[in-house]
C-alpha cells in the first residue's frame, strides 16, 4: 500500500501555553515525501492553525 496514516499536531499551541490539538490523516508515500502540513481547527485556541506531521 502506498498510503500511510500520519498524525498532525498544532504548531502554535505550545508557544501560547495551551495543549496541542492532534488529527489523524493519510498521505501517499510515493507522491509526497515531505511532511504533511494542513490548516486545521484548534479548539483550545478557537481558530484555524497550521498543523504539521509528527514522528510516531
Amino acid at each position: 500500500m502506498a498510503r500511510e496514516h500520519v498524525i498532525i499536531e498544532c504548531t502554535e499551541a505550545k508557544a501560547e501555553g495551551k495543549p496541542p490539538s492532534r488529527y489523524m490523516t493519510t498521505r501517499n508515500k510515493k507522491l509526497q515525501q515531505n511532511k504533511v502540513e494542513k490548516k486545521k481547527y484548534n479548539p483550545f485556541l478557537r481558530r484555524h492553525t497550521l498543523h504539521r506531521e509528527i514522528k510516531d
